[in-house]
Formats: C-alpha cells, structure tokens, sequence
C-alpha cells in the first residue's frame, strides 16, 4: 500500500522524511517467470510482498511504506521490456545469506554474472554475488563489512 497522504512521510518532529530510494523497478517479457525467479529470492531475505497484479508486482516491508520497494512488471508505455547496458540493482545482505541468494538465483532461472566471493577491489571488507534473472536484468547480493 503507498502513502495516502503527505503525512506518511513525516517524522515526529513534523519534518518531511526522504530515504533516498523509494523503489526500482526492472521490466519483465513473462511475470509469471519473473514470479517464479523473485518470490524465493525476496522471501529468503525477509521480503514481503507488497503488489500483486496481473501487470507488476513488487516486495519490501509491506507496514513500512518508506522502506524501499523492488518492482517488476510489463513496461507501461506497452514495448517490449530490455536490459539497459551498466544498469544493475544491488541489494545489501549478511555474507551468509548471499551464497544462498545466489544458488536460489540459478536454481530458478537467473545467470550467474560472478560467484559469491570477496572483491578486495571495491573494498576490503565487500563480499558479492552478481546473476542476472531470466529477463537479463542484473542483480547484486553485496557486503561491505564481510569478516
């Protein structure tokens, strides 16, 4: 459910709150199939599903409407979805659960893009996991303070 009012947004001291990132959203030729690959992955991470309907859906924290939100659907304009070239969501998780995210991307259609594992050249304590989901959309499992 989004904010109904201007309201929603407000802290207790009156003061508007803005996150940043209120969502993303990747395009998709088949839901049903971006349904199968995303459900187990978002589920895995504690996500619940916030919107569902025969054009999108999308997952977050389904009572924390300023939680950021990931979205896939049909593209409005009706054309059909593509990848963009650089593009890439990149969803902060606890080193453990990265090796899992990834087994669950592959599993259910995704493309691995870079196993789970250390990248001392983004930072010393980054640990990720790169796939694609079945649309060539990329994603990210990522850890900056891995032990």
């Amino acid at each position: 459910m989004l904010p109904q009012t201007t309201t929603d947004y407000l802290e207790h001291d009156g003061t508007r709150r803005m996150n940043g990132i209120g969502y993303t959203m990747v395009g998709t030729t088949d839901l049903r199939r971006a349904l199968t690959f995303y459900d187990p992955i978002f589920a895995a991470m504690g996500l619940d599903e916030c919107w569902r309907d025969e054009l999108s859906a999308s997952w977050g924290k389904s009572e924390d409407v300023t939680f950021p939100r990931f979205f896939t659907g049909y593209p409005y304009d009706g054309s059909a979805a593509n990848v963009g070239n650089g593009t890439m969501t990149a969803f902060l998780c606890e080193p453990e659960t990265i090796d899992q995210l990834y087994e669950l991307a592959l599993k259910n259609g995704g493309v691995s893009e870079g196993a789970p594992g250390r990248r001392p050249q983004y930072g010393d304590g980054f640990y990720g996991a790169y796939v694609r989901d079945p649309d060539g959309n990329k994603l990210a499992f990522v850890c900056y303070d891995a032990l």
